[in-house]
């Protein structure tokens, strides 16, 4: 629709209510307030609208205020004291003013009856090109009257997370368009697993949006997601909507993913327990003293699910070479005798837990750092505070679809 039309038609301007549901609650917590406009008998979007910097920044704010309003106004009627209202603004126009236009609207609407704690605003923070400690200012200002702050396409297009830090949003939301893009979702894996960390780190909670599929669900779910927003949930309208719609619904879909990861849960318990099982039938008949000699067996017993088998003391440091499995065959590599682990996420972590309960453990996955592969490692404790680790390769795995 050309911005003319919608600018000389702004009237025809209205909200529509996606609603987010709640982890916890599975029932209606919030809505992202949308842009929409009667064209005729068609509804429109106004998306491309507040994108398009060829239009005028106080025309553009100008509508955006007009939705606004009549958001607010609806928010007013609303029965449930304690939903949320999402309203978008790009970052770059919010600081024209240094953010004293929306200050006052929503000051009016607190005179009004609108409780501040139920406003959140959501930015993006890649698409910010000013001074990142000026909008940190304005924001920790909003925050001193309840406001909360969502960062938009977090991990999309290059967010940076040490402004994500300073920043200190809320919620941080994450796009999962992504993982329809298959080529590209082992990356994007990873860069959500970041996220995830720093929304540990600082205390914010995570919200996926997007959602289109059930699959896409459970991926949240399984993800720390404590909101959920898309279409697979409920599409934009201009009402509100039951806040316990889709309560038994989603209630059984995570009924049914609890049951999936607790048998994944299981397979790993139990392909632990075999592995380990294995290992110390291996201690037991060659000893654990002549580590080249242990490590050559243990390739023999587990030829079929490992790849690479060394042993290394408890602070890390390799004491027998590597047996490394190429093209079906093992080949010793007397190169990393003597090669500090130390350094690597967890490794002490499980060093002193293997210590302490004295059983193997099977690591998460992640991504060799040679083969590129995606791998999990068994570590299992033997004598005199030494520790044999033995990287499971990818084909094993992809035989236990649990394992993945």
């Amino acid at each position: 629709m050309d911005p003319l039309d919608i600018l000389t038609n702004k009237d025809q301007a209205f909200p529509c209510f996606q609603p987010i549901y709640s982890a916890d609650e599975h029932i209606v917590v919030g809505y992202e307030v949308l842009g929409r406009i009667h064209d005729g008998a068609i509804i429109r979007s106004l998306g491309s609208f507040f994108h398009d910097e060829s239009v005028p920044d106080e025309y553009r704010l100008e509508v955006d205020d007009l939705i606004l309003n009549k958001a607010l106004k609806k928010l007013l009627t609303e029965q449930n004291e304690n939903v949320m209202l999402f309203i978008n603004r790009d970052a770059n126009l919010l600081m024209n003013d240094h953010g004293e236009s929306l200050r006052k609207t929503l000051l009016h609407y607190r005179e009004e009856g609108i409780s501040l704690n139920r406003i959140v605003i959501e930015v993006t923070e890649h698409d910010f090109i000013g001074d990142i400690d000026q909008l940190n200012h304005l924001f920790s200002y909003f925050k001193t009257y309840g406001i909360k702050l969502a960062i938009d396409n977090v991990g999309k297009d290059g967010s940076n997370l040490d402004r994500l830090r300073l920043l200190n949003p809320d919620i941080l939301k994450i796009d999962l368009q992504m993982l329809k893009q298959t080529g590209e979702v082992r990356t994007y894996q990873d860069v959500l697993f970041s996220i995830s960390m720093l929304a540990r780190k600082i205390g914010a909670e995570l919200m996926y949006e997007d959602i289109e599929t059930e699959f896409q669900l459970q991926y949240a779910w399984r993800n720390g997601g404590r909101y959920y927003q898309g279409y697979f949930l409920g599409n934009p309208e201009p009402t509100f909507i039951d806040e316990k719609m889709q309560k038994q619904q989603l209630k059984q879909s995570f009924e049914q993913f609890i049951l999936h990861e607790k048998k994944k849960l299981q397979v790993q318990h139990e392909v632990t327990s075999v592995l380990e099982e294995k290992v110390k039938s291996v201690c037991g008949k060659c000893g654990t003293t002549n580590y080249h000699d242990l490590i050559n067996k243990i390739a023999e017993a587990l030829h079929d699910e490992s790849f690479r088998i060394y042993v290394c003391d408890g602070n890390g440091f390799q004491k027998s070479e590597n047996i490394f499995k190429e093209y079906d065959e093992w080949k010793l590599q007397p190169e990393y005798y003597d090669r500090n682990w130390s350094w690597r996420p967890y490794f002490l972590q499980n060093i002193m837990r293997m210590s302490i309960e004295q059983r193997g453990i099977l690591s998460d996955l992640y991504s060799d750092i040679e083969t590129g592969d995606v791998i999990r490692t068994f570590s299992y404790p033997i004598e005199r505070g030494h520790y044999i680790f033995i990287d499971i390769s990818y084909n094993y795995l992809f035989k236990k679809d649990e394992l993945l």
